[in-house]
């Protein structure tokens, strides 16, 4: 992608594009327990990678999996997620390779876009000096943005507010009954998740869809449209 450079140890700018900051090891136990004692967060262990006949395969046992490793691993997940640090440990200790899975509608909800777009706003809310969330990045070329508990029931009808359809501009909310992969979790061999903005102190306090669905959804109009101008 022209002009977005994915790994770099500088933080987000507010240049042409935003950047993802170099990401430092951390294991998923530990990862997990600082989610839940930190952020207040609900966890749960999802899939995770085991190598088969020289491949890496997902836990689930489906050659074809789609998210590989980075998946919820039974039908009641959300019963299982924990907000005690010290339950956490306790499952992990278990299964240290299980993905890190955070259920949204709980504590925050998340704003699902395409990179591209993603990375445009990031840097068009940093010149409005909006405070944000914490900010996901995934292998599938895919940004979330944390929000307060709410943002998915109402984003669509705030975006068709604006002049737009939410599906056609690739922008949806993940709330209630939904959940999203936490760094460091790997999706098979396409990469690591990663933060774009790590949760600090400074963005404990998250904020309403209302502060952020203008500058995004204008991002992903503006990606859809030269999507479509690319496929001419």
């Amino acid at each position: 992608m022209p002009g977005v450079e994915l790994c770099v140890e500088e933080p987000i700018g507010v240049t042409e594009a935003a950047q993802v900051p170099q990401q430092r090891g951390e294991q998923l136990l530990d990862a997990a327990v600082r989610y839940a004692e930190e952020r207040h967060w609900d966890v749960f262990p999802g899939t995770w990678l085991e190598a088969v006949e020289g491949t890496e395969r997902c836990s689930c046992g489906d050659a074809a999996c789609a998210l590989p490793g980075a998946h919820a691993d039974r039908p009641d997940w959300a019963g299982q997620a924990t907000g005690s640090g010290a339950a956490a440990r306790r499952m992990w200790s278990k299964q240290p390779r299980a993905s890190v899975l955070l259920p949204t509608g709980r504590t925050f909800d998340a704003l699902d876009v395409p990179e591209a777009a993603g990375f445009l706003a990031l840097a068009r809310m940093e010149r409005m000096d909006l405070t944000l969330g914490p900010v996901t990045c995934t292998p599938d070329r895919r940004m979330l943005f944390f929000v307060l508990p709410g943002a998915a029931a109402k984003s669509a009808e705030l975006v068709r507010t604006l002049g737009w359809n939410a599906e056609a501009i690739d922008l949806a909310g993940r709330g209630e009954g939904h959940y999203i992969a936490a760094p460091p979790t790997r999706v098979g061999g396409r990469g690591a998740v990663q933060w774009a903005r790590k949760p600090t102190t400074v963005n404990r306090w998250l904020p309403d869809v209302d502060e952020l669905i203008s500058p995004l959804a204008y991002a992903c109009a503006r990606e859809a449209a030269d999507a479509r101008t690319r496929a001419l």
